[in-house]
């Protein structure tokens, strides 16, 4: 069954008023999306930050008149409304509709990410598939990306073999996942999000790793519980994390951290030098990872 869908910029004007009103008039969905290409990177506690201009898409049941909606805005006690754009679209399976231009990706030497159902490409690859659902993580970023090819270059080198390994804010489950099938022994994931810890269950379950992972929204409890940790959040709770993490790695174990701009790296690379050797280990895109050694000589 088609849709239609209604489609409104509203610049700078708050849209929680439209949002309601348009679930008020009997819209299925909608949908908040950046109207300038803004990226929102850094969100303060407690904050659910939006972009400068804001875009709002609606869909209604074919049968609804356009006419008859924009009048009932019209009378809804918004102001002078933006123009209103209406279309209709087919009926598809949206929490899906990623999926079509989600294509094998290759990381490193030999780890793919793929969608369920597509082929990895190549002899003796180390295929993880995967569908996020609702949690953040595909590998198309390049925060994850590079957390990938560091992954990868660790099974090369011997170091993933036998590992236990900790992914603070797990998302899907991709970095996980990754892990896992290159060689990690066990994997605690850490989230606070519900949904993240599904996707990751579901994911490992997916790839046949299920039995070896461990979902959790609290940090596991006791000193040195992993010889490698991977963490792709963001500045500020990475910074905020340094004596956490230090506290869980075991003397010699390797850290990875994620999620953050190149101009950003040196202050929390200094957030974590009391008990790491640590610096820019990969960049892309203006983003960049840092690795450490957690040094033997220091308790946190």
């Amino acid at each position: 069954m088609p849709f239609l869908q209604l489609t409104v910029d509203l610049g700078r004007r708050d849209p929680e008023a439209f949002e309601e009103t348009l679930f008020a008039l009997g819209a299925s969905a909608v949908t908040l999306l950046d109207a300038a290409d803004d990226p929102v990177l850094e969100p303060g506690p407690g904050e659910t930050p939006l972009w400068p201009t804001v875009r709002i898409r609606s869909l209604f049941e074919a049968g609804v008149d356009p006419a008859a909606l924009e009048a009932a805005l019209r009378a809804a006690g918004l102001g002078a409304l933006p123009p209103l754009q209406f279309e209709t679209v087919a009926d598809r399976a949206w929490e899906r509709e990623w999926l079509k231009d989600f294509h094998p990706m290759r990381f490193g030497r030999r780890l793919w990410v793929c969608p369920g159902g597509l082929p990895a490409g190549e002899d003796g690859a180390v295929r993880v598939e995967l569908d996020p659902g609702l949690a953040f993580g595909t590998g198309t970023h390049p925060t994850t990306a590079m957390c990938l090819v560091w992954l990868d270059e660790l099974a090369g080198d011997g170091t993933l073999a036998g590992a236990r390994l900790i992914d603070y804010g797990c998302g899907s489950g991709i970095l996980a996942v990754a892990a896992l099938k290159l060689g990690a022994d066990c994997v605690i994931a850490v989230d606070i999000d519900a949904q993240a810890l599904l996707a990751t269950r579901e994911n490992a379950d997916r790839n046949g790793v299920l039995d070896r992972v461990q979902t959790t929204a609290e940090p596991p409890a006791g000193a040195a519980t992993a010889n490698l940790i991977v963490a792709n959040i963001l500045a500020g709770p990475l910074t905020e994390l340094a004596p956490t993490l230090a506290a869980l790695l075991a003397p010699g174990g390797r850290l990875a951290l994620s999620g953050l701009l190149e101009d950003q790296a040196a202050a929390v690379a200094a957030a974590y030098a009391a008990w790491f050797d640590i610096g820019v280990h990969a960049t892309r895109d203006g983003w960049a990872l840092l690795s450490g050694c957690r040094r033997a000589n220091l308790a946190p």
